[in-house]
């Protein structure tokens, strides 16, 4: 007989037990579950509602239960339905009548919001860490690289010089801002539903603080009802889950033109490569292919959840049995993720003189040109222009912009009748040299060696404070 079965005259049909059952996923939460099972006795014997023998014993009981589970010596039982009544029909096997007593004050409602809430939590912490580890990663190959210059692209096209490091640290805040959005997440998942019961609160003396305090939460839930009908920090969560597998993905992507041979910036490790089955000579960037596609995986586990959810009126219902498959397959999708992005990160070998190479190619220094004329009195529409007809002549000519000579140049621009030839002198040519060009964008936050050496400064500050 199930646990809730009086009312019941029939067993439930095997298609149903199989159907209903959510055993063979949530097993997962036995650890969290039994957390919660045991505040709430220790709390039902503080207040009186069971003795304290009867709640020594029933957190003995649990003890012995999780130590089986973890050496492999439970089989949990479809028909128990899920990790719950698994651990509560064990519990009452091992202690007996005593056990039946744990669930007074309590109804698996709040209980499975409980168990969530501190999986969620228990899984931010774990994913802000290795955001961290990512973060001093890029941090440490951006300082090492603050003044090695690479194309900067829009549009996929070579736009303006910039330096490796500045690209580098450009995911640096990305992933800053992907630890503080869980950072948020974490306050409002932080907080204790246990003592809402099925959705009204109950009739028993409890102290929900109690519980509050030994099992780490900031605070209670202010609600019964909401505490038992809304997902809201699942979804949040695997919102924050998903931006991060956005910005893994970009620069997978990135990784994956790099190591292209027609880009050649970068060599994979061959400890994160593979081969062809066919072709002898192929490295391909599998990792980073993966990633890329597990994105997709982790967007789908947010809308599978926001589905669920946008039709359910108040209270529980049992549609939201479907939010633990998504929350653990979004949360183990990023894990896996960030365990293998990092290490291949650091094993990248950059070709340092390619990408200079690159950066020559395109015309990335013509806004330099461009800017200069106007720093020489030039309206910056008539030097934009002038700079085009510029770049047209070397297209045709299959040279770069430093590679045309002065007199050509000045030519060039009395031609254009600007009469712009009087703002063209020898030192175009400096203006021209791409580390100049770097070097000159020293706004704050822009490519120059020394805003980079201050954006790792800050950073470094950051990591120790969130350390």
């Amino acid at each position: 007989m199930k646990l809730w079965g009086g009312r019941f005259r029939k067993q439930n049909d095997r298609l149903m037990d199989d159907f209903h059952s959510s055993i063979s996923f949530d097993h997962r939460l036995y650890d969290q579950d039994i957390k919660g099972s045991i505040a709430h006795a220790r709390m039902l014997g503080t207040v009186g509602i069971i003795s304290v023998e009867e709640a020594q014993d029933i957190i003995a009981g649990l003890e012995s239960i999780r130590a089986d589970i973890e050496t492999g010596q439970i089989e949990f039982k479809l028909e128990a339905e899920d990790i719950h009544m698994n651990i509560e029909t064990i519990l009452i096997e091992r202690i007996g009548e005593v056990g039946k007593k744990l669930h007074t004050g309590r109804s698996r409602n709040d209980q499975v919001a409980l168990d969530t809430r501190i999986y969620a939590k228990e899984q931010i912490t774990i994913v802000q860490d290795q955001l961290l580890k990512l973060i001093t990663a890029l941090t440490n190959s951006a300082e090492k690289y603050s003044a090695s210059i690479m194309p900067g692209y829009t549009h996929l096209q070579i736009a303006q010089p910039i330096t490796l490091g500045h690209h580098l640290m450009a995911y640096t805040e990305m992933f800053k801002r992907d630890h503080e959005r869980l950072a948020d997440c974490l306050q409002r998942t932080d907080q204790m539903p246990l003592g809402s019961g099925a959705l009204a609160g109950t009739t028993f003396p409890i102290d929900r603080e109690m519980v509050a305090h030994e099992l780490g939460f900031a605070r209670i839930t202010e609600n019964s009802m909401d505490s038992v009908a809304d997902r809201d920090y699942i979804i949040e969560l695997l919102s924050a889950a998903s931006i991060i597998m956005v910005h893994l993905s970009r620069f997978c992507e990135e990784i994956i033109l790099w190591a292209n041979q027609e880009f050649a910036f970068i060599e994979l490790d061959d400890r994160f490569s593979t081969g062809s089955s066919i072709m002898p000579q192929k490295k391909n960037p599998d990792v980073a292919e993966l990633i890329r596609g597990k994105s997709g995986r982790v967007f789908g586990d947010l809308l599978a959840i926001l589905s669920m959810m946008k039709g359910l009126p108040l209270t529980y219902n049992k549609d939201m049995q479907e939010d633990k498959e998504a929350l653990f397959d979004g949360i183990d999708t990023v894990r896996q993720s960030l365990t293998i992005f990092t290490p291949m990160l650091e094993s990248l070998t950059f070709d340092l003189d390619r990408m200079k190479a690159a950066a020559k190619k395109g015309f990335s220094n013509a806004t330099d040109l461009a800017d200069h004329l106007v720093k020489k009195g030039l309206n910056f529409r008539d030097a934009h222009h002038l700079v085009g007809a510029l770049v047209g002549v070397c297209a045709e000519k299959g040279i770069s912009l430093e590679q045309l000579s002065l007199t050509e140049m000045k030519k060039l621009a009395a031609a254009d009748k600007l009469y712009a030839d009087k703002f063209i002198d020898e030192d175009v040519y400096a203006e021209l040299d791409l580390d100049n060009v770097v070097k000159k964008r020293a706004t704050y936050g822009g490519t120059a060696p020394e805003r980079i050496k201050e954006a790792i400064f800050r950073t470094r500050a950051w990591l120790t404070d969130k350390r």
